[in-house]
């Protein structure tokens, strides 16, 4: 193991964002451990990929979180970057979203970022490392549909300006990655032309953003040159953000 390497911790590391974050730590020279609940989709993930230490975790679990950490430091030694992007959706109406669906998303999306984070700190204050939590646009501005969903994010981007806060005398920092919608697989198959077309008109870069573009966000915060960044919230998301309410025709 080369001691000088910046390890970094992805977990929903099997695909979309995730993986695509893997990649590009590995790309700038880093050692990636990928965490997914989804052994298979893992494995396969991590089959062809040199450099990365492969952890099969749910996180919101808290004696499996510890045991995952306890993994990292034990192979490497050192955490440098911890980036929390597992999550999980479940949309519908406020009516019809039951309190185990609105558990299942907290459990992930809100649950697994303060577990994993408080796990890491440790080995973060010997490294004066830095967590990137991703949140969503759906956390910084409502919409229908997405009551559970909206909320965890929302919470996951104010425990981001907690951790800033509370860590910083430790060299840590801590900051949000808020994206808006992104072309994955997932939102090829699900979005039908007249969801894509309303989504183009309300961005003001009139397109979807890709995984890559995201990623190259993360770790960017995550790199030396976001060395007095932190308790920020980066809203990957084409300018959604800035339309506010307000009709694409009067933008």
């Amino acid at each position: 193991m080369d001691e000088n390497k910046r390890v970094a911790i992805v977990t929903g590391a099997a695909r979309g964002i995730g993986l695509a974050t893997c990649k590009l730590f590995l790309a700038e020279g880093a050692s990636v451990v990928m965490v997914d609940i989804d052994n298979n989709e893992l494995i396969t993930a991590s089959s062809d990929l040199d450099g990365v230490l492969a952890i099969h975790c749910d996180i919101s679990d808290p004696d499996a979180v510890i045991a995952m950490i306890a993994e990292v430091v034990s192979k490497f030694d050192r955490i440098d970057c911890l980036v929390n992007n597992a999550g999980v959706a479940d949309f519908g109406p406020i009516e019809q979203t039951t309190f185990e669906a609105w558990r299942r998303v907290m459990a992930t999306n809100l649950d697994g970022v303060f577990l994993c984070s408080q796990a890491a700190i440790p080995a973060l204050k010997r490294s004066k490392g830095s967590i990137v939590n991703i949140a969503s646009i759906s956390g910084l501005r409502a919409s229908t549909l997405r009551t559970a969903y909206g909320t965890s994010k929302a919470a996951v981007i104010h425990l981001t300006q907690q951790q800033a806060a509370e860590l910083g005398e430790f060299g840590i920092r801590a900051n949000c990655v808020a994206p808006g919608p992104v072309k994955t697989k997932l939102s090829i198959a699900v979005h039908t032309q007249e969801i894509i077309d309303a989504y183009h008109d309300a961005i003001p870069l009139n397109r979807y953003g890709s995984e890559n573009e995201i990623a190259e966000a993360i770790v960017f915060l995550c790199s030396l040159k976001a060395s007095y960044i932190t308790g920020q919230v980066i809203a990957a998301d084409g300018g959604f953000e800035s339309t506010g309410v307000g009709l694409p025709a009067l933008r």
